[in-house]
């Protein structure tokens, strides 16, 4: 018989893993190492869903390092209607702002890509679903202004709910505000690029996020006015699959071209180069800008720049060939 027994160390055979360390995929369900999947642009290494990222996030995505002034960052949303529903209007502003670092749902400002001049404005998704009130409508139409004024390519990225509900009649005006000033950005012969992320609805999609020159999705993103959900209910039929998806939407011809994320910036200057190129003549460059709004000319001029890089290529082919 012994005398001591030796006791066994306790192991907790638990494993205590940080929060927020790993993240599921909202489309194929996969777990997601984070910093594997901010590496990757926020795009699931899996099946290429590609996640909401804020407008922040979006701009030094898009734009060259630095080169972002954000203008009128000061304006905030008012009141009008003294709304209340959970909570009042204001107090919602408020703890949005808190959440994330903004003043509203969108920003705008100066910038360039590729190192050409734009006006580009943001909507971020996190801030009240992106929702449209009379500060979004006031900062996308002070945007379409300035991109007249410095003549100058516009691009604006919409992810939106749709119009905001707590401004009531003041948030649908900002409907015709922005596409208004849109037409005036198509009168001057400017470039206008719509970028429509996951999700683009209601008031946002039927104004200024469909007036594009050129129409750009994100792979996947839901995109439409009312849900799926309000219009199968309204016409008591059963939807197609990937119904309100960017891609069912660029086959029946809402959409010109489906981009992934890291691909944005170049297709974006790329587009620029070719429908807005820099002229040293101002009334050569302006009749190149009027002939944007033809769409016989500006599939023309794509048409043109796919034949030369075609031409070019086989050229350099055939060069090479020879001096073999």
């Amino acid at each position: 018989m012994a005398w001591f027994k030796r006791k066994e160390p306790k192991i907790d055979k638990k494993v205590k893993i940080p929060e927020g360390l790993w993240v599921k995929c909202e489309n194929c369900k996969e777990i997601i190492y984070r910093k594997e999947l901010e590496n990757n642009l926020k795009v699931c290494p899996k099946c290429q869903y590609h996640f909401r990222i804020s407008a922040k996030e979006r701009i030094s995505l898009i734009t060259d390092t630095g080169s972002f002034t954000e203008l009128d960052s000061d304006i905030r949303s008012p009141d009008p209607l003294e709304f209340k529903d959970t909570m009042p209007y204001k107090d919602r502003l408020q703890e949005n702002e808190k959440k994330t670092g903004l003043k509203e749902a969108a920003i705008y400002g100066d910038a360039k890509i590729n190192g050409r001049d734009v006006v580009i404005a943001v909507l971020d998704f996190s801030f009240m679903g992106g929702s449209m009130g009379t500060v979004v409508g006031e900062k996308v139409t002070r945007a379409a202004e300035r991109a007249v004024e410095r003549q100058l390519p516009l691009i604006i990225i919409s992810s939106s709910g749709g119009a905001r509900m707590q401004e009531g009649m003041f948030s649908l005006m900002q409907m015709a505000k922005t596409s208004q000033a849109i037409g005036r950005v198509k009168e001057a012969g400017l470039l206008y690029i719509s970028v429509l992320a996951d999700p683009t609805f209601g008031g946002v999609t039927a104004s200024f996020a469909m007036l594009g020159d050129i129409i750009i999705a994100e792979p996947k993103s839901l995109i439409g006015f009312a849900g799926p959900r309000v219009i199968q209910e309204t016409i008591k039929q059963q939807l197609p699959e990937g119904f309100q998806r960017a891609e069912f939407l660029l086959e029946h011809g809402m959409v010109d071209i489906i981009v992934e994320r890291k691909e944005l910036k170049n297709t974006i200057h790329r587009l620029i180069e070719i429908l807005m190129p820099v002229s040293t003549s101002y009334n050569s460059n302006s009749q190149n800008l009027k002939n944007i709004h033809d769409p016989e000319s500006s599939f023309d001029v794509i048409q043109e720049n796919k034949n030369t890089e075609q031409h070019t290529g086989k050229n350099s082919s055939s060069s090479n060939s020879d001096s073999k």
